[in-house]
């Protein structure tokens, strides 16, 4: 594996929306050129990391998030479902494990998880951990009690995103502020834990505001360790359906611009990428992005089948990413703090 020579790119938390979109500008071959060298700075072009997403409570969500197939407001064909068992989520993990999976993420349409929920989820966590799988969770908004519950549970990762720029939020969503999303990653960081905080793209923002939303992710306190790129899946009966599809090179644009930006983590390849060539996900390799989801369901959109996905691979002369045993993850920063006694 590829030294990390982290001292190559110096960390940075005070882009300007001026300087993103001038970025983004560039001729797209200097843009993924300079972001292809970021990327080799820090990590192996090689390998890219697989995480599987299991969807444990569907549906029924009170928000209004204009993308959203679970709002149960939507009339799209998904129904409200109840907790899934431990048992049958365990049964899903190991299938995930068995299909090159490294870390397997859990989902509840929630805006916020009840604290009656929280014991059993943690359960799930502490079993599917105990499988050797990375874990993540995404519930909707945390308490700082809540937060903590679950990092002692043994959670790794927890994804809440952002979603898209300030200044385009209001477009999409009325339910919840965008600094209540703020709010749940800074207990998330306060627990110890990673986060995992994205957005979604093409839902009718500019690149002006695409450049917002990566300002808004790169000046956190601190960088999300997996940056979640959702390109917009339209599902018939929400308010984004119809919306002009984006331009693919304006994707690995965004793909390109959150490398450089932050350098040190994961770059993922999130949904819509079911509708993605072959060809327009090397790109995207190319220009940075080094993790995927991939075999279970992608919550309630299609996903490609991990078969395909690890064709892919091959082609490209790709390979999974390793969990490394003894601290049961890949990320490095994961690795250090464990052997700290500072992990679960």
């Amino acid at each position: 594996m590829a030294a990390h020579r982290h001292e190559a790119t110096p960390l940075r938390h005070d882009w300007t929306r001026a300087e993103i979109e001038a970025l983004m500008d560039l001729p797209f071959t200097e843009l993924l050129h300079r972001a292809g060298s970021v990327h080799r700075e820090h990590f192996d072009p090689a390998e890219v990391q697989v995480s599987t997403l299991l969807s444990v409570k569907t549906g029924g969500c009170p928000e209004d998030c204009a993308y959203c197939p679970q709002a149960q407001r939507y009339h799209t064909g998904v129904e409200a479902q109840k907790l899934m068992s431990l048992d049958a989520v365990l049964d899903k993990a190991r299938a995930a494990k068995a299909a090159g999976a490294s870390r397997f993420c859990m989902g509840a349409a929630w805006r916020s998880p009840k604290d009656r929920d929280i014991p059993k989820v943690a359960a799930m966590i502490r079993e599917v951990k105990a499988l050797g799988l990375e874990t993540c969770a995404t519930l909707g908004m945390l308490s700082g009690e809540q937060a903590q519950a679950l990092k002692s549970a043994g959670l790794d990762y927890y994804n809440h995103n952002i979603d898209t720029a300030p200044d385009f939020y209001g477009e999409i969503i009325h339910t919840r502020e965008f600094q209540d999303r703020l709010d749940t990653l800074e207990h998330v960081r306060d627990a110890g834990m990673k986060t995992c905080c994205g957005g979604i793209v093409g839902m009718g923002e500019s690149r002006a505001q695409r450049a917002g939303l990566l300002q808004a992710l790169a000046n956190l306190p601190a960088h999300p360790d997996s940056v979640p790129i959702n390109r917009l899946v339209q599902v018939e009966g929400t308010p984004l359906a119809g919306t002009t599809e984006l331009d693919p090179f304006e994707f690995v644009r965004t793909i390109a611009a959150a490398r450089i930006m932050m350098p040190r983590s994961m770059v993922r390849l999130s949904a819509g990428r079911e509708t993605m060539s072959d060809e327009l996900q090397a790109l995207c390799f190319a220009a940075g992005a080094n993790s995927i989801f991939y075999g279970e369901k992608l919550l309630t959109t299609a996903n490609p089948e991990a078969e395909h996905d690890m064709r892919l691979f091959r082609r490209l002369g790709i390979r999974p990413m390793q969990v490394v045993e003894e601290a049961g993850t890949v990320h490095a920063d994961i690795v250090d703090s464990a052997r700290h006694g500072c992990a679960a």
